[in-house]
């Protein structure tokens, strides 16, 4: 079940704080977006409208419009006998999601052996080099997420790093972390690599191959998750 907590006292910003950029349902918007995506509400819970106009201390009517919009976006759904529901991904649906994300990492892995100046693949080189001194499969997921992001970051194409920043709130669907998975963090650590060096020869057709196969690699182990061949530890995503 999800862990709630209500009131201010536990330091969560309430309407009174709203940033006045923001209206009330965007507010609740992206607390409900961020609760989801920490793993305060897990796929199947139940969201109560009262529940959250009571927590954050606003109206039932920008909760409404905040539950309508996530829905559009994918993390809530609306069933007929339960009310609002965190979404699930089913396999069919993990598959279409690492099949967009393969295609804009291959990209962005290209893009960063053209452009990634010589400071930003130091720090790429700490990330791997940390790794593999690493064996907790949260650490490792960890190091995982610098890892990329450094790459969408030394893409310089802001349109790219936009189109992955969308896939933010179906990742935040996915429990657990691949890396579980005894030979897929062996496995992942010997892509990273592989792909470091494309970047560092500035081989960007390599890097893109390479990146492109390494989430082909990650699809893989993420639906032996969830069939149940590893167990998952709790928000690490791959």
């Amino acid at each position: 079940m999800a862990r709630r907590s209500r009131g201010s006292g536990d330091g969560e910003p309430q309407a009174s704080t709203i940033d006045p950029k923001y209206s009330l349902a965007e507010f609740v918007r992206e607390r409900l977006r961020l609760s989801i995506e920490t793993g305060e509400y897990s796929p199947g819970d139940r969201i109560r409208e009262s529940d959250i106009a009571e927590r954050l201390e606003v109206s039932r009517t920008p909760v409404r419009e905040a539950l309508r919009q996530l829905d559009a976006d994918g993390l809530l759904v609306f069933e007929p006998w339960r009310g609002v529901i965190v979404a699930e991904l089913c396999p069919q649906k993990i598959v279409e999601l690492y099949k967009v994300r393969a295609s804009l990492d291959g990209l962005a892995a290209g893009l960063a052996a053209q452009h990634m100046d010589e400071s930003e693949i130091a720090v790429l080189e700490r990330i791997v080099a940390l790794a593999d001194s690493v064996t907790e499969p949260e650490r490792l997921a960890a190091l995982n997420k610098q890892f990329h992001e450094m790459i969408y970051t030394a893409s310089h194409n802001r349109y790219l790093v936009r189109s992955i920043t969308n896939l933010r709130s179906p990742l935040a669907l996915l429990r657990g972390t691949t890396y579980s998975i005894n030979e897929r963090s062996k496995e992942a650590q010997v892509e990273h690599r592989a792909i470091l060096d494309a970047i560092r020869s500035r081989d960007s057709e390599r890097a893109e191959q390479i990146a492109r196969a390494h989430l082909k690699g990650a699809e893989v182990a993420r639906l032996r998750l969830l069939a149940g061949v590893a167990e998952p530890l709790d928000q690490n995503r791959e």
